[in-house]
């Protein structure tokens, strides 16, 4: 093979990888856009080739769709090795009162998403229910006391209770005890 070859195909069409992993997330171009302060229309560009997007622009749309830039410039076929995420690199997101989510699958894998959620006493994924996408979504109490309030039901679940749901019914949770509260969302396909 010779070297033009090998980086011919190591190149990454960066608006294609983009679209590929807003898809696997199941977010439209308005949500990615507000997210990333841009325009929609800016966006579809850079998707589809016709514009070039600035590395603040990049970082924008990159933490938009919960990734790393890096992770645009990954080659499809290269996610397949192994991959450790450290803890203390596990990119975070503060949500709701007194609570952090934490991403255990920073890249898009295909068909599954792993989030650990931390609430303090007290702490709530928001005042509103909310939905994303509409996959299956499975959520693990790892200690702690909470409360899942999913479409009118609410459900108490303690240390090592799991529920499972669709992602597009609206769904709420609440630490109701006195400790901090640790659980696990495992999501496929990806939409959060």
């Amino acid at each position: 093979m010779s070297s033009q070859t090998a980086i011919a195909e190591a190149s990454v069409d960066v608006g294609e990888r983009l679209r590929a992993i807003r898809r696997l997330r199941r977010a439209t171009l308005k949500t990615v856009a507000e997210r990333a302060d841009l325009s929609e229309s800016f966006l579809s560009q850079v998707e589809r080739g016709r514009a070039n997007a600035s590395v603040a622009s990049l970082k924008r749309i990159a933490a938009a769709l919960g990734v790393n830039v890096a992770d645009l410039f990954e080659p499809n076929g290269s996610t397949s090795r192994a991959r450790v995420l450290r803890r203390e690199a596990r990119p975070t997101l503060t949500f709701g009162t007194l609570g952090q989510k934490y991403m255990l699958t920073p890249r898009p894998l295909e068909h599954l998403q792993v989030l650990i959620g931390e609430l303090d006493a007290g702490g709530s994924t928001g005042d509103e229910p909310y939905t994303h996408g509409d996959s299956e979504e499975l959520l693990v109490v790892l200690s702690g006391i909470v409360s899942l309030q999913l479409g009118s039901e609410m459900f108490e679940l303690s240390t090592g209770d799991s529920i499972d749901y669709r992602s597009s019914t609206p769904h709420r949770l609440v630490n109701i005890g006195g400790d901090p509260a640790e659980v696990m969302w495992i999501i496929s396909p990806p939409s959060y």
